[in-house]
């Protein structure tokens, strides 16, 4: 094997600290890397190996080393710094869509990373071609969104927006149908028709999708509860919505 490269790259605020099995295996494919660090006890991983064949600098840390880097026990021996996810302006995420009837994902006030990253995780699976949020009271894409989403992040496309009732505007300006997940609404979800162009909007895990932005949605639809709670997690609901989205675009 090689010798490992000596050359440390340190922490700044422009990287992202990507950590866990799964989610360093998806950054080294998609070679977003810059610098690889490993406890020695998985020195003869095969991601190691992957990482040398792809020219990636690497070194070794003890365990508790990588936590500290990491600032989580759970990173299963891998840590690495990535690139800062851009965010890109909804006019670019515009024109660099190349589905000719783009499937948007529109999150009002998402807060917690964990919501995020599964939902990162659930648009990648489903075929989404973006996600909207809020420049301020959104979660930001983090260490946790990165690992919680397992690498979707960096196959689907992230907007910022100062205003989401101004944005939603523009999509509908440019032929998008807005669809809203509340448990208030009259339609079932199962009902709505998603082809087109489509976006669908998720509210914020304790309120719920704000007021005038739901106002301006064309469609609300709920999720039928058989149970005893009245409401799903903000994540799983998105899931919900964009896996009938997706059976209902591929048919």
């Amino acid at each position: 094997m090689p010798r490992k490269k000596r050359r440390y790259t340190p922490y700044t605020s422009e990287h992202l600290t990507v950590y866990g099995r799964n989610a360093v295996s998806s950054a080294i494919a998609s070679g977003k890397i810059e610098h690889l660090f490993i406890s020695p006890k998985r020195k003869d991983d095969i991601l190691l190996r992957k990482a040398i064949e792809q020219g990636i600098e690497y070194g070794y840390m003890d365990d508790n080393k990588l936590g500290d880097l990491c600032h989580s026990g759970l990173h299963q021996g891998f840590v690495a710094l990535c690139p800062s996810v851009p965010m890109l302006s909804l006019e670019k995420l515009l024109s660099t869509t190349k589905s000719k009837d783009p499937l948007f994902l529109i999150l009002d006030g998402i807060q917690d990373p964990a919501n995020l990253g599964s939902l990162l995780r659930s648009s990648d699976a489903f075929g989404v071609d973006g996600i909207i949020i809020k420049s301020k009271g959104a979660s930001p894409v983090n260490e946790t969104v990165a690992k919680v989403s397992t690498g979707a992040y960096n196959y689907v496309p992230v907007a910022q927006v100062g205003n989401l009732s101004q944005a939603i505007a523009t999509l509908k300006s440019k032929g998008f149908w807005i669809v809203a997940s509340d448990m208030k609404g009259k339609t079932p979800y199962q009902d709505i028709d998603y082809s087109g162009k489509m976006a669908i909007v998720i509210g914020s895990e304790g309120f719920g999708i704000s007021r005038l932005v739901l106002a301006n949605c064309d469609f609300v639809a709920r999720i039928k509860m058989l149970g005893h709670v009245n409401s799903l997690n903000a994540a799983v609901a998105g899931a919900l919505f964009l896996a009938q989205a997706a059976l209902s675009r591929n048919k």
